[in-house]
């Protein structure tokens, strides 16, 4: 199983809630700045924040491949690695549906590891969520020279269908930027999808064009998202087609809002 070893450990002062962040495998491997960044926002919500040593990938990848005992081996891993905290908050849709919904159902053939999974389940929240839903956190930033961006917003399939992630994210964003665009069949998949990019990499890219067609036809200088799979994706293939939008995951744009914080850079995805 895959370990996380890259993201520190950090805790507030504040006596509620024990939050503990669960740091995705494409955001300790490729954009750990995505971490810092929703470490700083829980940490401004008011949480006390950890990041458990030992984490593992949340055991999508082997659910999705039909790899249903190395899924219920991480998922049971899991659940008794965060046995001690309050809730898991994780920046990505995608993480935290697995977490959330599939984990349950993973090990519903045995009624103790069962009610395990649910008590687990209820504590788990992808990041916008968690902030909005359960801290009521109101982002507080004084105006960027980058306000007057116009922003479209990508829904995530996970997030968005699994979820209902939608609202909550550009409640967020409209604390400091007028209401984040959205483009045309904003539900339709960018064409990330895990291995589906890999397996039916000719369709994916087909995709993934026909997302930044409909981004680019929104005049918007900035795409922001959920999770940081499709950010990539589409990233990836605007990089080659020299295109000049940038791209951030929400977390990040919305911690550099808050003013600087000594793990966040600066710089985006794109």
């Amino acid at each position: 199983m895959y370990s996380h070893t890259n993201i520190l450990y950090s805790m507030t002062s504040s006596p509620s809630p024990r939050v503990a962040l669960f740091v995705t495998c494409l955001v300790d491997v490729c954009r750990p700045s995505v971490a810092f960044a929703a470490l700083h926002l829980l940490e401004a919500s008011g949480a006390r924040v950890s990041v458990v040593q030992n984490q593992t990938c949340c055991g999508q990848i082997a659910y999705n491949a039909g790899d249903r005992n190395s899924a219920i081996s991480i998922a049971k891993h899991t659940i008794k690695l965060f046995d001690h905290v309050d809730y898991i908050v994780a920046p990505s849709g995608s993480c935290a549906a697995m977490l959330k919904l599939h984990i349950p159902e993973l090990l519903k053939k045995n009624p103790k590891e069962e009610e395990n999974a649910k008590i687990f389940a209820k504590k788990c929240w992808e990041l916008t969520d968690f902030l909005v839903q359960v801290q009521k956190f109101h982002l507080q930033s004084k105006p960027s020279s980058s306000s007057k961006e116009i922003i479209a917003y990508h829904d995530s399939c996970s997030g968005l269908r699994e979820l209902n992630i939608h609202h909550q994210p550009r409640l967020l964003l409209e604390a400091y930027h007028k209401t984040p665009v959205s483009p045309p069949d904003n539900q339709r998949c960018c064409g990330f999808g895990g291995s589906f990019c890999v397996t039916c990499s000719d369709v994916s890219a087909k995709m993934a064009d026909d997302k930044i067609d409909a981004v680019h036809n929104t005049q918007a200088q900035r795409l922001v998202g959920g999770d940081l799979g499709c950010l990539l994706h589409i990233a990836g293939r605007m990089q080659r087609k020299n295109i000049p939008l940038k791209v951030d995951h929400i977390a990040e744009i919305l911690s550099r809002s808050l003013g600087p914080h000594p793990h966040v850079p600066t710089t985006g995805i794109a």
